[in-house]
């Protein structure tokens, strides 16, 4: 845990223990314990509270470390009712990462490797591999993605963990990868040599990055607008038009509700894409795949 109370995700989990401002969790070593009062238990989680802290057991093993850990927090502790809150499943997931090997790096490396396989093995398969869902989901938002865009360098807006960055760096294109959380950029920039991919990281608001004007050929904001309020989304959609030479690719998922448990906090209607498209005067596509998606050739815009 940081001096404020922020996640470190390279925090070690000291005696096999992440703890923090919030959470303890623990991989399971040996048998399960009895199940005592007030304990729920799930196929992989055993919960207590104790004050305001929660404390969780887990039971996924190496090998299943990779980011359908969101679909099995959601599916047995959130979705139920158990735990709420964004902040909250975030920590779970850090901790049960950084329980999974006594070497924070090697713990991440770890979940990197078994994300972006499966990924792949989503993308190669006719049917589907998890039951949980959550690479299964993505999976194929990623690859329509990668079909968008224009020749040249990319820069993602908002890349989070940064999959599709090392998917777009690993097959040969310059890549910059930007996020708002310093903690999530360091640690990109952290296992991506070790997984023997080069790109460059830079922590920046999405709607105020400091690069110049068409920085890169293609801007991505892939799942980032449901997370940002109206305006900043909006300054996102100008920010990323200012930074692209020829392409901006914008995704959204098409969701009835805001999904809480995933960091929403609006939603985005494919009107609400043609609105962004039409006020750029700029030809554009927007076409329903896996949720929503904006393509505008910014290559067509009339020199200033």
């Amino acid at each position: 845990m940081t001096a404020t109370g922020q996640i470190d995700p390279l925090g070690p989990a000291v005696g096999g223990v992440y703890r923090d401002a919030m959470v303890d969790v623990v991989a399971q070593d040996g048998p399960t314990a009895r199940r005592e009062l007030h304990m729920v238990r799930t196929p992989h989680f055993d919960l207590t509270s104790v004050g305001h802290r929660v404390a969780v057991t887990h039971r996924v093993g190496t090998d299943r470390i990779d980011d359908d850990l969101s679909g099995l927090l959601a599916e047995e502790l959130f979705q139920p009712g158990w735990l709420r809150g964004a902040e909250l499943f975030e920590r779970l997931f850090t901790g049960i990462v950084l329980s999974s090997a006594t070497d924070p790096l090697v713990a991440w490396e770890g979940f990197y490797r078994n994300t972006l396989d499966r990924v792949q093995t989503t993308l190669s398969s006719s049917t589907a591999v998890n039951a949980h869902g959550t690479i299964a989901d993505y999976a194929p938002v990623y690859s329509h993605a990668e079909q968008q865009l224009a020749p040249g360098s990319v820069l993602e807006l908002g890349s989070c963990f940064g999959f599709l960055a090392l998917r777009l760096a690993r097959a040969g294109r310059e890549v910059v990868a930007s996020d708002v959380s310093e903690g999530t950029v360091g640690l990109l920039a952290a296992v991506a040599p070790r997984l023997g991919i080069s790109l460059s990281t830079r922590v920046a608001d999405a709607g105020r990055v400091p690069a110049a004007d068409g920085f890169a050929d293609n801007v991505l904001a892939i799942h980032l607008l449901e997370h940002l309020d109206p305006d900043h989304g909006d300054r996102v959609v100008a920010e990323a038009l200012r930074l692209a030479r020829r392409r901006v690719v914008v995704a959204v998922p098409l969701e009835d509700e805001a999904d809480e448990t995933w960091g929403h906090v609006r939603t985005v209607s494919l009107t609400d894409l043609a609105d962004w498209g039409r006020r750029t005067g700029l030809p554009h596509r927007v076409f329903r795949h896996h949720g929503g998606w904006l393509v505008i050739d910014v290559a067509d815009r009339p020199p200033t």
